[in-house]
């Protein structure tokens, strides 16, 4: 059973980026916004390069509901970030998708 909607966004940041700069803004957007139930990222530091294709970074963002999710992607705020997050970005991978749990926390 789903009780959770995820968003998932693995990233290459671009050479010239401070990507901690970035991650804080989008923090601070996730903290601003209630609709975002939990918000983690991370700098991968022990896959092999083979394995990442590249990718350094992992975003996910929780929500209640596909709808709260829709309705997070339209807010202005959201609107304004991403446009500013593809300028810093050389590749990413996004899924949405409802969560199963396979194992109780």
């Amino acid at each position: 059973m789903a009780d959770e909607f995820k968003h998932l966004v693995l990233v290459k940041f671009k050479e010239d980026v401070v990507v901690e700069d970035i991650l804080k803004q989008l923090e601070k957007l996730a903290n601003e916004i209630d609709l975002v139930k939990s918000f983690v990222w991370g700098k991968d530091t022990e896959s092999h390069e083979m394995l990442t294709q590249g990718y350094t970074h992992a975003i996910i963002m929780t929500f209640n509901s596909k709808e709260d999710y829709n309705t997070y992607v339209s807010h202005p705020k959201d609107v304004q970030f991403s446009a500013l997050f593809v300028t810093v970005i050389d590749k990413a991978v996004v899924l949405n998708f409802p969560a199963v749990s396979g194992k109780a926390s």
